[in-house]
């Protein structure tokens, strides 16, 4: 059995790639960190993971154990088998310089897009191609006036949601570097991941806390 487990450090990306029917795991090491997840077709860059295929496949903007993440092509990438939290995001784009230098003032502040990019544009993806997020452990509620929020996530230390891959990725997760507003507990922490050929819980148990 094939078994990698990767640390993405605080604040930073990490970039991977996955075969078809392997089994990715994102573990919020230490709690209220959320962590940006994008993904490409290996095999063709301009089929990417989608949130708002997902939204429409789903007819909800949320999603849970059972339910397949589609790409812009309308083909399911992702299945999800695992999840301990039930509560993350589809809605909100990955931070930029641009989020920092003008809603904080704040110049050369690391970022969610340079994170994913820095290891994305290997394979050739690029600032115009790199997909939307899915924002693991987010936590996006909608009000009831139908406005969007983003506070601090519920997620402990080692709570984790687990895919399967429905083709071959190009996968990148960024530990959100927001430090100055609510989103993750104002302290930047690091992000597990374990991409493995078969999927049982007691080993991903293990790798959070080796």
């Amino acid at each position: 059995m094939c078994q990698c487990n990767l640390t993405v450090p605080a604040g930073h990306g990490k970039t991977f790639r996955v075969r078809k029917g392997q089994f990715i795991t994102v573990i919020d090491s230490e709690g209220q960190q959320a962590a940006d997840f994008v993904a490409v077709n290996a095999d063709d860059l301009n089929e990417k993971l989608s949130p708002v295929h997902t939204r429409q496949h789903l007819r909800s903007l949320f999603f849970k154990p059972g339910d397949a993440l589609w790409s812009s092509q309308n083909r399911p990438m992702l299945r999800i088998l695992a999840d301990s939290i039930g509560i993350h995001d589809a809605n909100v784009p990955a931070c930029d310089r641009t989020r920092f230098s003008v809603d904080f003032g704040v110049e050369g502040h690391r970022n969610c897009v340079d994170n994913l990019l820095e290891g994305m544009k290997e394979f050739g993806v690029t600032y115009y191609s790199l997909p939307e997020p899915f924002n693991l452990f987010q936590n996006g509620p909608v009000t009831a006036d139908g406005r969007m929020e983003v506070t601090d996530p519920h997620s402990q230390a080692g709570d984790s949601i687990t895919f399967e891959a429905l083709c071959d990725l190009i996968c990148s997760v960024s530990s959100c570097p927001q430090d100055i507003i609510p989103g993750n507990g104002l302290q930047v922490t690091p992000v597990a991941i374990v991409v493995s050929d078969v999927f049982h819980a007691e080993e991903i148990h293990h790798a959070v806390n080796a």
